[in-house]
């Protein structure tokens, strides 16, 4: 018989079960997937409050070169712009493979000649060794033992600006080092909802005071990962691991917005040669946005079958879009079928449900931009 999984907790581990959370494994961790709002309730209250996320199993860290600009070293491991990075400004980027696979994707925030890192919790080990032995010798790697909380919503600055200051004077993907109740305080101006929002780290001895204090606001609920799947889904968004994994390169998953000019020209980073390949030849399959007729959603790992039924790709992320008011679903198609409006349809119950290709975000993304 095989042990028991030792789930590992967050700081936050003692606040999720006073709240009354129904905990789930997770990337290793236990996990808050939804409090006793529910799933619908918590989704909504996101996109018209402010929402409340423990994300403190995410990986942080701290990359220092020996000499000179971290940036310029972490470009020989990632397909993004670091070294054009103003300080205190986040690139979203992918550590990618010697065939342009994304091995995970990952946040970049640049003070001074240092990166801040934060990468998915599945994937940080791997993250952390594989770019601490890339950098061998030339850069530090200092892991970051931290707590991580993300507060998303359209009231998201209003209540945090009543506990930390200079939030106010930030926009979408800026960070900035402040304080709260003699801590040190990191708050990056982002998220993974489509909403307005921060994510802050702080030590973890300070962690449940500070939500706690979020959560005294009227207009802030604790909010798990149930609904966090739905509003990212519904902003379009990939979840490592089921959108995006080693074998799909920046090319097919849509993220070449994230590649810049120079990077393409160069093709200077892991797997540079073949992704400028697919973008002069095209790829074999694209990541498309999915609206599926009717109220069934299509889940994860649905057939997608062109208008003759013939199998053309699979559905990665799939459900039910509750600010949509129906079903939606990513997934991979040829070309051929990645036209918006496209039609397709879909395996469900085992029977075909009509559907069609449909751009992304679904839900208008509500980032306060410069």
């Amino acid at each position: 018989m095989n042990a028991p999984l030792t789930l590992k907790k967050t700081p936050l581990h003692g606040l999720h079960a006073e709240l009354g959370a129904k905990m789930v494994p997770f990337a290793g961790y236990d996990m808050p997937v939804q409090y006793p709002m529910g799933v619908m309730k918590e989704h909504a209250h996101t996109r018209e409050k402010a929402g409340l996320f423990d994300v403190s199993h995410m990986g942080q860290a701290k990359l220092t070169a020996h000499t000179g600009d971290a940036a310029a070293l972490f470009e020989e491991l990632v397909p993004g712009g670091i070294t054009t990075l103003k300080e205190g400004r986040i690139r979203y980027t992918q550590l990618t493979d010697d065939k342009g696979g994304i091995l995970d994707d990952l946040m970049a925030t640049r003070f001074g000649d240092t990166l801040w890192l934060v990468v998915n919790a599945a994937c940080k080990e791997n993250d952390f060794a594989h770019i601490a032995e890339k950098l061998d010798g030339r850069a530090n790697l200092e892991i970051k033992d931290r707590a991580l909380l993300a507060l998303q919503g359209p009231l998201a600055e209003h209540v945090l600006a009543t506990l930390i200051p200079g939030i106010a004077d930030t926009v979408f993907m800026q960070s900035i080092w402040s304080t709260w109740d003699g801590a040190d305080v990191l708050v990056s101006r982002c998220g993974y909802t489509g909403e307005d929002g921060f994510e802050i780290s702080i030590a973890n001895d300070k962690a449940h005071a500070l939500a706690e204090a979020l959560l005294a606001h009227d207009d802030v609920a604790p909010i798990g990962l149930g609904a966090r799947d739905s509003l990212r889904l519904e902003a379009g968004l990939c979840l490592y691991g089921h959108d995006i994994d080693i074998e799909t390169t920046p090319a097919e998953a849509d993220l070449l917005w994230s590649v810049p000019k120079r990077r393409r020209e160069a093709a200077d980073f892991p797997g540079g040669v073949r992704v400028v390949a697919q973008i002069a030849d095209g790829v074999a399959k694209q990541r498309v946005g999915i609206l599926p007729e009717g109220r069934a959603p299509a889940r994860e790992g649905t057939e997608i079958q062109n208008a003759e039924g013939q199998p053309i790709g699979i559905v990665t992320s799939g459900g039910f879009g509750p600010s949509l008011g129906g079903p939606l679903a990513m997934g991979y198609v040829p070309p051929s079928h990645a036209a918006t409006g496209s039609e397709i349809q879909l395996i469900v119950r085992g029977k075909a449900m009509p559907a069609r290709v449909a751009a992304m975000p679904f839900v208008p993304q509500k980032y306060k931009k410069g």
